[in-house]
């Protein structure tokens, strides 16, 4: 194989982007609601840490939101737009070839090296984007789309345990067999609840 995937994830998105436009933001609980004001559809990581679900009706969180000293914002998706052509942007300086999969997801196509040049050119993605734009990002490689999404999945465990910084290369055979032992079937790219279920009725 001549190329790998990289999986580009824009952390908290529309809560990054905030924090971006307004920087008295940082560093403060954001939540940032849908159309209408009636319901969060991002959570800067605080407010997932504190255990308000995306979708949540904000009526239901108003004390707990408040009790954490969140900012509640209306959504604003021309910002979104504009800072996500910003990164697609910088992204396209690395990359053979980007896939714009939604406003905060984009698939790389890289060439195929080492795994150690891999990470370090994760690592320097990141630090680019971060620097221009301002939004942190996930990366995550693999040979195929399904594995990129599997290592962004690692790589989003790895940094909340405080391991990394949110990048992650899948690792050859045999390596790659036990990482994915490690990932629950429900989470892989593709596979629905009823798919789900099968595959756990097979082992």
């Amino acid at each position: 194989m001549d190329h790998v995937y990289a999986l580009i994830d824009c952390e908290n998105f529309y809560a990054s982007c905030e924090r971006v436009f307004d920087p008295s933001l940082r560093g403060k609980p954001v939540a940032v609601l849908s159309n209408n004001d009636g319901c969060v559809i991002a959570r800067s990581e605080e407010v997932k840490q504190a255990g308000v679900p995306m979708g949540a009706p904000v009526f239901k969180w108003d004390e707990e939101l408040e009790a954490m000293g969140a900012e509640v914002l209306s959504s604003n998706y021309a910002l979104y737009g504009d800072m996500s052509r910003r990164v697609h942007s910088i992204l396209e300086e690395d990359a053979l070839e980007l896939e714009r999969y939604s406003i905060d997801e984009a698939f790389l196509t890289l060439p195929a090296l080492e795994r150690k040049e891999l990470q370090r050119l994760a690592d320097r993605v990141r630090r680019k984007v971060r620097q221009h734009v301002g939004v942190p990002i996930r990366v995550g490689i693999g040979p195929t789309k399904t594995l990129a999404k599997v290592a962004d999945l690692n790589g989003k465990a790895r940094k909340r345990a405080g391991w990394g910084k949110g990048t992650y290369v899948c690792p050859a055979e045999p390596k790659l067999e036990s990482l994915l032992k490690r990932v629950p079937v429900g989470d892989i790219w593709g596979i629905g609840s009823a798919y789900e279920k099968t595959l756990h009725e097979k082992g």
